[in-house]
């Protein structure tokens, strides 16, 4: 990338202030193994320069021939979105994602991953929003995809063929179960232990998942929209090397922090682990008495 632009740099990663497009460009063709990414989803976030759905489209075709020429041949796209939601009208951008990438024969849809979370804004006319979509596409037929590496604990464990050649045996995997295409991985809001002043973060646990799995030991991970940086900080924890971008300067600042704590071992992170139910003796899991009184039980 031109070296003007880079805000700051270390031997495994580089981000700076700059347009996506610009990033792409300036890195050699056919040299990124994954991009992972949520670009702005026109829901009136200050940072976003797409206000509307055109826009959105606009943007994607603009910056998608660019994504492509960096990515190597085999390479995969993991595209994080979200629904467009004015006057209590719906769209579902990954449709229109989907839609555009068609333009690109060489562009194959292997998931649509559903990331489901507890908790978000509420709505009185819908149903409350509580999930996104990851699209994830390779670049060509043949793609890396490590499935031992995001590998999680069975439900049952101790369940056996019950019928067959193998009857009697063991029948789960153990190093664990496919993962499957719902997540669930909270949200980063309020309290949350990655919480940055970006309004708009996703969670390091769920890059993490998807470099663990679709990007080589030592790879170089691109995220052309990286906002606070959590790809980046995923990256470097996975052990894979990083390079972003984002035009906003107090965005690339906070990155730069995380980044650098995160080589250096000091960043906390949520792990990649089941959510924990809510301990009931805490004041916050109590039902208060006029929740119970609405529902007719006794409040003594």
């Amino acid at each position: 990338m031109p070296r003007d632009t880079v805000e700051q740099a270390s031997a495994n990663w580089s981000v700076s202030i700059s347009d996506g497009a610009q990033l792409l460009q300036g890195i050699p063709g056919g040299s990124v193994d994954l991009v992972v990414s949520s670009p702005p989803y026109c829901i009136g976030k200050a940072y976003e320069s797409a206000g509307t759905v055109e826009e959105f489209t606009s943007e994607h075709r603009r910056v998608l021939p660019s994504v492509l020429s960096a990515l190597k041949e085999g390479g995969s796209i993991c595209w994080q979105i979200g629904h467009h939601v004015r006057d209590n009208v719906a769209v579902p951008l990954d449709a229109i994602v989907y839609n555009i990438s068609l333009e690109f024969p060489e562009l194959v849809l292997r998931n649509r991953i559903v990331w489901h979370f507890a908790h978000g804004a509420n709505s009185s006319k819908r149903f409350s929003g509580r999930h996104e979509t990851i699209l994830w596409f390779t670049k060509g037929q043949h793609y890396t995809f490590d499935l031992d590496a995001v590998r999680v604990p069975q439900k049952y464990p101790g369940k056996k063929h019950y019928k067959g050649p193998r009857k009697g045996e063991w029948s789960g995997n153990p190093m664990g179960k496919n993962p499957g295409d719902v997540w669930d991985i909270p949200n980063v809001k309020a309290r949350h232990v990655e919480k940055t002043e970006h309004p708009c973060q996703f969670p390091v646990a769920l890059a993490a998942r998807l470099i663990r799995a679709l990007c080589p030991a030592n790879g170089l991970v691109v995220d052309p929209y990286m906002g606070s940086g959590s790809t980046g900080v995923a990256a470097l924890i996975e052990r894979r090397r990083f390079l972003g971008a984002d035009i906003v300067p107090s965005y690339v600042e906070i990155a730069s922090t995380r980044l650098s704590a995160a080589e250096s071992g000091r960043l906390r992170v949520r792990a990649d682990a089941p959510t924990q139910l809510p301990i009931r003796t805490q004041a916050v899991a109590q039902r208060p008495p006029h929740f119970r009184r609405q529902h007719g039980e006794e409040t003594f």
